[in-house]
């Protein structure tokens, strides 16, 4: 049974990153209502989501560090509690700081725990069908849009943006738990510790191994271009609700936007996992960098909604079906006793270039009176992504040490 438990860990992945990701990931839904009832500036609120992306990265590097330790089901277990502690707390916010420490400082650093560790844990399982594995975990953070970002929007108009962020809270910590419960560790971690001679060689070469992987030439190439993908998208997704309704769709339509880019990235995933199983990892993201691009930039032509339909399926096929396969990639260049380590930095990193989008697209916004320009400087952008995905090197495994043999899964 242990053999095919991989894939019990991918569907509990699936389902966690659906919920977690879904409900930090819905506050532009909130953004027009919340504005209207407090008077607090689309600036404030969008701060929470860029204070939300920085700490979500700093946390990801010490929740990923840290899953290498105890394993990754405590790490989502203690971040599911902080997730729905900062929803109840930012449900109940009066002040605007309140709020931005609640959903940006709390949901953020919750938010770090649920990619590193459950991807980590996810690779450790498959030396097969790892791309597919890890896209389909990946799965889950594109569902999230057809399902949690209109939810919502449906508990806005019924009860106001408090009421349905309360029950956001409460349903994610209903949902994730226990799912969590059933994340374990690959026999890879306990097969090896078996022989004490063996066992003794790594545990001494662990700290300098994982400080060793983020100094390494793949990892800063693959932190960069992670890096610039996630700058050149987060701005559109962020503004892309506020810029259908400028253009006369209504916020119910605007927020379903989100929808047609989660149902694209869904099949991005799998199309994307195949095809980098088949034609290598490295040419499928250089692919979908490009197209990323020349999606972002078509934006500036988009005024009906049905073009917005059809332009978020483009984009949600490109960056969903690129995310996932910088863990792949990774695990081509680093040992699983490293991952958490190594998918944590890379979250950390990333994390900073997608705060840029949403406090950087307003700006432009507030000066030039116009979206263009944020589409103008997001495409551009990804065609550095693209441009530095050029300059991958070679693979350099086990920079801790040699991978014992998994069982197929």
């Amino acid at each position: 049974m242990d053999k095919h438990y991989g894939w019990v860990i991918v569907a509990a992945g699936a389902v966690i990153t659906c919920v977690a990701m879904g409900a930090m990931f819905a506050l532009p839904v909130y953004l027009q209502p919340m504005a209207e009832d407090t008077g607090w500036t689309r600036a404030g609120i969008s701060g929470a989501m860029t204070i939300g992306f920085i700490v979500m990265g700093v946390a990801g590097f010490g929740w990923g560090a840290l899953s290498d330790r105890i394993g990754a089901r405590p790490v989502v277990l203690m971040a599911a509690v902080l997730l729905g502690a900062g929803l109840v707390l930012a449900s109940t916010a009066t002040e605007l700081w309140v709020f931005q420490v609640a959903y940006g400082a709390m949901v953020g650093a919750s938010g770090g725990a649920f990619f590193a560790p459950i991807i980590s844990a996810t690779l450790s399982w498959f030396d097969k069908n790892r791309s597919l594995a890890v896209s389909l975990v990946s799965v889950g953070g594109g569902v999230a849009p057809m399902v949690i970002t209109p939810f919502a929007s449906l508990l806005i108009e019924m009860n106001g943006w408090r009421s349905a962020m309360l029950t956001i809270a409460i349903g994610a910590l209903v949902i994730i738990i226990p799912a969590s419960l059933l994340i374990r560790r690959a026999p890879i971690f306990t097969e090896a510790a078996a022989p004490p001679a063996q066992a003794a060689a790594p545990k001494e070469r662990k700290p300098s191994g994982a400080l060793a992987a983020l100094r390494t030439p793949q990892f800063i190439v693959l932190a960069a271009v992670f890096f610039l993908c996630c700058a050149a998208h987060s701005g559109p997704i962020f503004h892309t609700v506020s810029y259908a309704m400028i253009c006369g769709a209504s916020a119910l339509a605007a927020a379903s936007i989100y929808s047609v880019e989660g149902l694209a990235g869904l099949f991005g995933r799998l199309l994307f996992g195949v095809l980098a199983d088949r034609f290598g990892v490295r040419r499928v993201i250089v692919g979908g960098l490009v197209l990323q691009a020349v999606g972002i930039y078509v934006y500036i032509y988009v005024t009906q909604l049905t073009e917005f339909y059809m332009l978020a399926a483009v984009l949600g096929l490109a960056y969903g079906g690129v995310m996932p396969l910088y863990s792949v990639l990774a695990r081509d260049y680093f040992s699983p006793r490293v991952m958490g380590t190594v998918l944590g930095g890379m979250v950390m990193t990333s994390s900073i270039g997608m705060a840029f989008g949403p406090v950087g697209g307003g700006w432009l916004y507030d000066t030039f009176g116009t979206y263009h320009w944020l589409y103008i400087a997001s495409a551009a952008i990804g065609l550095a992504a693209a441009a530095l995905a050029l300059a991958f090197p070679p693979p350099k495994k086990d920079v801790d040490g040699p991978t014992p043999e998994l069982q197929p899964a």
